[in-house]
């Protein structure tokens, strides 16, 4: 094992699936010589050359476009629209055309493209380059949607991600780029579809996805100390889903707490509560519990921004109040 930041392991999964397999093109704004904004292709234009990873000017709809195209036309494409802000100037490509085009032909057309963004808070971005509606992608029949939290599951997941034969949608988190974390000196893939048990405890059931995983974590051992035994779940992609582990999880515990960066309102929470509902309601022992960001456009001023977001104290003072209800 050895230890490596998040970014950098999204640049090694790219350069071994890109040096497997010679149909891989990646395609963004300022992806090539520059390394890109987060340092997220540092180093591999270098390697593989402008055939391989080609600049554009700024404009997503297009370069979605040109990915889905040569996806569909036997290359396997990564799209980088850098803030996942800015994908939706490209909704059209992605949901009308990347994730209907199996479906559509039959079968006979496959659109293998990787939709890659960064989302979330960070030093204060403001409304445009903040949001986090990772879930919003949920909602169409044919995507895959993937929300890492470690270097682990970033490379392992992105080498998955690239040998999917339909259009996937990866979401990092801004805020994680510079995190580190462990990963094996082996090749390793990770499945799609397959959650983890980032730490066990029988009392409640903590789901959290991206960045807000760290939040349960840390809320989990400070929550520790008051004799609150805490199961943290991370489900890692959300489409597909893992019900099993988080039912599992639910009925151990028979309680529900997911955090989420997102607002309530129709997003992963609801239905990570759906879930509980339709398959652990028996063994609920407290309503579900949602934690998330309040419903506002994300604040350029520090403080109300840090009001805004789920944070260790809100998660701990929140579930101690479940507990003692």
């Amino acid at each position: 094992m050895r230890e490596i930041s998040y970014v950098d392991a999204g640049v090694e999964a790219l350069r071994e699936e890109m040096k497997r397999d010679e149909t891989i093109v990646y395609i963004g704004q300022g992806i090539g010589p520059r390394g890109g904004n987060f340092r997220q292709t540092r180093g591999l234009w270098k390697e593989f050359g402008d055939d391989r990873l080609r600049d554009t000017g700024i404009c997503e709809l297009g370069a979605t476009g040109v990915a889905i195209g040569a996806a569909m036309a036997g290359s396997r494409a990564i799209v980088d629209e850098v803030f996942l802000d800015f994908s939706l100037e490209a909704m059209t490509q992605i949901i009308q055309q990347a994730a209907n085009i199996c479906y559509s032909s039959n079968g006979k057309i496959k659109a293998p493209v990787v939709v890659r963004g960064a989302m979330g808070a960070v030093r204060n971005a403001g409304a445009h380059h903040s949001h986090a509606f990772y879930s919003w992608f949920a909602s169409t029949p044919g995507l895959k949607v993937v929300v890492p939290a470690t270097p682990f599951d970033v490379k392992g997941l992105l080498k998955s991600s690239l040998r999917e034969n339909g259009p996937v949608i990866f979401v990092e988190h801004k805020g994680l780029y510079n995190t580190k974390g462990l990963i094996p000196d082996k090749e390793y893939l990770i499945p799609l579809g397959e959650a983890r048990i980032s730490r066990e405890g029988n009392d409640v059931t903590l789901v959290a996805v991206s960045k807000m995983l760290h939040i349960a974590l840390e809320a989990a051992t400070a929550l520790e100390k008051e004799g609150i035994q805490v199961e943290v779940v991370d489900p890692r992609t959300i489409v597909p889903l893992d019900r099993n582990i988080i039912a599992g999880s639910i009925r151990k515990t028979g309680r529900l707490v997911v955090i989420d960066e997102a607002p309530a309102m129709c997003g992963f929470s609801a239905e990570a509560v759906a879930l509980a509902c339709e398959e652990c309601f028996d063994a609920l022992d407290a309503p579900p519990l949602r934690i998330c960001s309040l419903p506002v456009p994300n604040p350029f001023s520090p403080p109300l921004e840090n009001e805004m977001l789920p944070s260790v104290d809100r998660v701990v003072s929140e579930v101690r109040d479940l507990m003692s209800n």
